[in-house]
């Protein structure tokens, strides 16, 4: 007799007690394994090697989770994804879904909705919170009434733009991301320009209002 095979997950957030309790939760099922952990969204992209699942919190720093998403979807487009957050935001819920995730869970509701989302997901389901519907159909509304553009940003800009506002410099910033320090000075310019900002007090609150870095 065989026993089926238990769903590989990572796990990322960048609070040690809180991987150590969502492990808890997803271990003390027979279907699912915690395979891997990671502290940033950066160190989660590296360590997903052999999950099916990948367990990410939305804000983090280096990488957040969304944009770690966004990486993971591009190349490994099997891996299921589930985000993780303290945040009943619509935006957060809009780009989570638009970067490849198959469900959204609020912190909060870890100890009722984990372990359901995670095992949605895997059957190809959508997993949302309470309410999710109502903010997503909203959301869609109000940008088709406002016109507002898809993000102006590209992938690698909003890399650059999160670690500007988290106060890296220019030359940290081009270590960090294996690029030269005139190439993040051109996508510091190009972002500046795209969004008719002047400075990085400006960007900063930009960040901040995307969701890239906490208030």
């Amino acid at each position: 007799m065989t026993t089926a095979a238990r769903t590989r997950v990572l796990l990322a957030d960048d609070h040690t007690l809180v991987r150590r309790g969502l492990r808890m939760i997803l271990e003390a099922e027979p279907d699912l394994q915690v395979v891997a952990e990671a502290g940033d969204g950066a160190e989660a992209v590296r360590a997903a090697g052999e999950a099916d699942l990948a367990v990410l919190d939305v804000s983090m720093p280096r990488m957040t989770g969304l944009q770690a998403a966004g990486e993971l979807s591009r190349r490994r487009p099997a891996l299921r994804i589930l985000m993780l957050s303290m945040h009943e935001n619509e935006q957060f819920l809009f780009e989570a879904l638009r970067a490849g995730a198959s469900g959204y869970v609020l912190k909060t509701a870890v100890d009722r909705d984990l372990v359901q989302a995670c095992r949605a997901t895997m059957r190809g389901e959508t997993f949302l919170y309470a309410g999710a519907v109502t903010a997503l159909v909203r959301d869609h509304l109000d940008r088709a009434r406002s016109g507002q553009a898809v993000d102006p940003l590209t992938p690698r800009e909003l890399e650059v733009l999160k670690l500007v506002a988290e106060g890296h410099t220019s030359d940290e910033i081009a270590e960090l991301l294996v690029i030269s320090r005139k190439t993040v000075d051109r996508h510091r310019a190009n972002m500046l320009e795209k969004l008719g900002m002047r400075d990085r007090v400006e960007l900063t609150r930009y960040a901040i209002r995307r969701g890239l870095i906490a208030p």
